[in-house]
């Protein structure tokens, strides 16, 4: 309710929020959040440091208490929370915060791993030494003051820093609408890049960046890559990625990694128990314990790994999900006149430099009018006491006078002095009276009146003043510079982690129930065709090996599972088993469902290729018969969890999938022995989400069971394999082309003999043929020691199969050459008593295929 007299103004609340937001941001950004360009602190950090100044803290003075401290600047500069400027003073002490840290603490101070510091009343602090630079000349009134926050006292609005603060200790900050982060830099690279800029003003700032290479961060560390560095000092912006500096050492019979440096503003702790979880979630499998063995003489923290890990791929697993690899995101924004401005290098160095020059200038103005002040009352001393009969004229003025004021009156008006140089004579102490002392005041005026004109000199010569910075710079370089701590790896930004990885060929395999393994192709021994094999796997109970995929470890993988979903794993983060180990389940490395399982995979190259994934598609089938195409474009962006890849209907799965190129042509088979050929444009592409078209028709009793696309007729061929070991390969020319849809012809003649059709395959002389049975036997030949033979025919015998054993699965990989004869010998010699019982059998496959050969029936 109003009262008498007053008087509401009405005001709209739209305006008065945007002018009171304006206001406070403002208030932030110039007063709390960002530095001075020209000395690098923000206004608690330069309070901090002036009042230590003002209390006298000096390096080379015993300690303070922090309190003490932090009180004198709360209540004479700083009026905000005490905490505020403790925690401001606490960084500035700390060694792995700052690169150059400013106070020199006492006490507990806090830790890398998180460890808050000690109460204010029990830690002590002073300066350190460089910051006598930082303060040097503060009374020589070489910057501007201003009066405190209740006007009771004066403050500098800036330092007249030797150092260029901003620059080697980098900065953060978050004001309101803009944020500042800065690195830190090495000091006699900074020193040399300022240098440089002063001889050459149109410097550009590749030039600059010869003198100062990257930022240098205080907890060392490995700069990954230069283009963010780049970035960084021509705009402004740039994102550095740092790396922890890692070694490999043997601890017992177990490889270690050993990190003995950890990217800047890393929690080392929390870093650790980060990691822990990841091993005891096994998505950085191969880790057997980590241990912190930091202590006074540095860090050093231990990852001792499992004996079948190897150390290269371990620590690429922790530079991709642990801060053993982190990123800082530069964003130079600093106080320029006192507004908010985004700096380059040369931005910033051109600034210290002006600031500097301004220091020095009003530093010599401060000087000189010292020291004519000093020459005025040398002047007066030599007027009057430069003859003993001058000497005694005066005493005689001064005894002779009734008051001060009349002596001081006396000798002004005897010896044509200034009130000054009077003063300074009555002032004198008569020891000053000796002739000796009359020879220094001589001498004295000599060196003033030397002092006042280089001073002079200075005053007039641009090129002088520069040369002082110059001077001034090496002399702050010589005292403090040091060695770079953080190294740069050029390479890193061109370099990805699997090219750390050797590109060599291996052989993936993948259970019945699931479980996947890596074993380098040179494990598994060639035989001859009907060879017993030699034990590959150990699996579990009733599983068996289902599929075997020969890639290499660059390569990429996308699998298909039943339901239709698709994941994407690198090849060379499948886990690495021998030929005999099981392998870990497909669930700890993708995110398959529970009831889901793989059906089928794909080997591609770079999927960041935009040429490589448009050109290619990816084609799937289906148990039913269901062919669909589809754009590889649309798998090349991996997702956690995976995408659809096809729809599945009810009592259907999902079978094969193959990448094409536009000119392929595919072939189907049946488990009943039927084929079809048709080629690839006459499946026009869907997107993801579609069903797809039919691709074979069938019988009621009949199933697909797989698909290949040939790309060269004349020198592909097909081979078929059934359950029970019989296989044949036939020209493709030997199935006609006909429409998407058809029944097909037959490709192998089914028989209780042979079993049903498992596999159908496209390779030529120069395949070798990997075979694996229920029982977990393989066998590995080559596809020249089987001749083409007719389509309508029953096969060969390609494997020996004991009691009731089956053929799980076939996969075509290429042929290693440098397998040792003698190895290959020894498996031929260990089977001959096999092979030798088996003989009348295989001749009589073949007899019976070439018997067939011409007994085709087509449908």
């Amino acid at each position: 309710m109003q009262k008498e007299g007053e008087r509401l103004i009405p005001i709209n609340i739209v305006d008065e929020m945007k002018s009171s937001y304006i206001d406070y941001s403002m208030s932030v950004i110039v007063s709390r959040a960002l530095p001075d360009v020209r000395d690098g602190l923000k206004p608690v950090h330069r309070r901090v440091l002036y009042g230590m100044y003002g209390l006298g803290v000096f390096s080379n003075r015993k300690y303070l208490k922090s309190a003490r401290i932090v009180g004198d600047v709360l209540g004479k500069y700083h009026p905000h929370g005490d905490s505020s400027v403790y925690d401001a003073m606490v960084r500035m002490a700390q060694d792995w915060s700052l690169r150059y840290p400013q106070v020199d603490g006492q006490g507990n101070f806090g830790s890398m791993d998180g460890d808050p510091p000690a109460a204010m009343r029990y830690t002590e602090a002073r300066l350190k030494k460089i910051s006598d630079e930082v303060l040097s000349d503060l009374d020589k009134e070489t910057v501007d003051f201003q009066n405190n926050f209740d006007d009771s006292l004066q403050e500098p609005t800036v330092l007249p820093s030797k150092i260029p603060n901003l620059l080697v200790n980098g900065t953060s900050g978050i004001a309101v609408g803009m944020a500042t982060n800065m690195a830190p830099h090495n000091l006699s690279e900074s020193v040399d890049a300022i240098c440089a800029y002063i001889d050459n003003r149109e410097i550009t700032i590749d030039e600059l960046m010869q003198h100062i290479i990257a930022p240098d961060f205080p907890t060392g560390g490995i700069i990954y890559g230069y283009d963010g560095v780049r970035d960084a000092f021509h705009t402004g912006r740039g994102r550095v990625v740092l790396r922890a500096k890692v070694a490999f050492e043997e601890i017992g019979n177990r490889n270690a990694i050993i990190v003995n440096e950890v990217p800047y503003q890393v929690n080392k702790a929390e870093m650790i128990a980060r990691t822990a979880e990841l091993v005891k979630e096994e998505k950085i499998p191969g880790i057997y314990e980590i241990r912190d063995e930091s202590d006074r003489r540095g860090l050093r923290i231990v990852y001792e790994l499992k004996n079948d890990a190897i150390p290269n791929v371990v620590l690429n697993l922790l530079y991709k999900y642990t801060s053993l690899q982190t990123s800082f995101s530069v964003n130079n924004i600093a106080l320029v006149h006192g507004r908010p401005e985004q700096l380059n290098l040369k931005d910033i160095i051109h600034h210290f430099v002006e600031h500097r020059h301004e220091v020095i200038v009003r530093r010599t103005q401060f000087e000189l009018r010292k020291a004519k002040e000093r020459a005025h009352i040398l002047e007066g001393f030599m007027k009057v006491i430069g003859t003993q009969d001058s000497l005694d004229r005066a005493i005689s003025i001064i005894r002779h006078s009734a008051n001060p004021q009349a002596a001081k009156e006396g000798l002004i008006e005897a010896f044509e002095l200034s009130e000054i140089q009077a003063q300074a004579i009555l002032d004198l102490r008569l020891a000053r009276l000796t002739g000796m002392e009359l020879d220094k005041i001589r001498d004295e005026y000599d060196a003033i009146m030397k002092e006042i004109a280089d001073l002079e000199d200075i005053l007039a010569n641009e090129a002088r003043r520069f040369q002082i910075i110059k001077d001034e710079l090496i002399e702050v370089k010589e005292k403090y510079g040091d060695e770079r701590r953080t190294e740069i790896d050029y390479s890193g930004g061109e370099m990805s982690i699997e090219d750390i990885i050797p590109n060599e060929s291996v052989v993936l395999t993948i259970s019945h129930a699931g479980y996947i393994k890596r074993t380098s192709l040179s494990e598994y021994k060639i035989q001859s065709r009907g060879g017993v094999g030699n034990k590959a796997a150990t699996t579990r109970d009733s599983d068996f090996l289902e599929y075997i995929v020969s890639a290499t470890n660059h390569q990429y993988m996308l699998f298909f599972t039943e339901k239709g979903r698709c994941y994407w794993l690198r090849v060379f983060e499948i886990p690495e088993g021998s030929k005999t180990a099981k392998g870990r389940a497909v669930q700890n490395l993708i995110n398959i469902e529970p009831d889901d399982k793989i059906k089928a995979y794909i080997r591609t190259n770079n999927l960041k290729d935009s040429e490589y994934v448009n050109q290619m598609s990816v084609v799937m089938v289906t148990k039913n018969g269901t062919i669909k195409k589809t754009s590889l474009e649309a798998y090349s962006r991996p997702r956690v969890n995976g995408v659809n890849a096809i729809e599945i209907r009810d009592n259907d799965q999902l079978l094969g999938a193959y990448l094409t190129n536009g000119n392929s042509q595919i072939m189907i088979a049946t488990k009943n022995g039927k084929c079809i050929r048709f080629p690839e444009e006459k499946v026009r592409e869907v997107g993801r989400g579609s069903i797809g078209v039919r691709g074979i028709a069938m019988d009621d009793d009949d199933e697909v069971i797989g698909m290949i696309v040939v790309n060269d007729v004349e020198k592909e061929t097909v081979l078929v394999v059934s359950e029970k070991g019989y296989g044949k390969r036939t020209a493709v020319e030997d199935y006609r082309i006909t429409n998407r849809g058809g029944k097909g012809v037959i490709t192998l003649n089914i028989t209780e003999k042979t079993g049903n059709l498992i596999a159908i395959q496209n390779v030529t002389d120069e395949d070798g043929l990997m075979i694996i049975n229920k029982s977990g036997v393989a066998i590995r030949m080559g596809m020249d020691e089987m001749r083409v033979m007719g389509r309508n025919t029953q096969g060969v015998r390609l494997i020996n199969l004991k009691k009731n054993d089956e053929i799980a699965a076939i996969a075509k990989v290429e042929m290693d050459k440098d397998v040792e004869d003698a190895e290959e010998n020894e498996e031929i010699e260990g089977t001959a008593a096999d092979n030798h019982e088996n003989d009348t059998e295989a001749p009589q496959a073949d007899h019976n295929a070439e018997g067939n050969e011409n007994s085709d029936s087509e449908e």
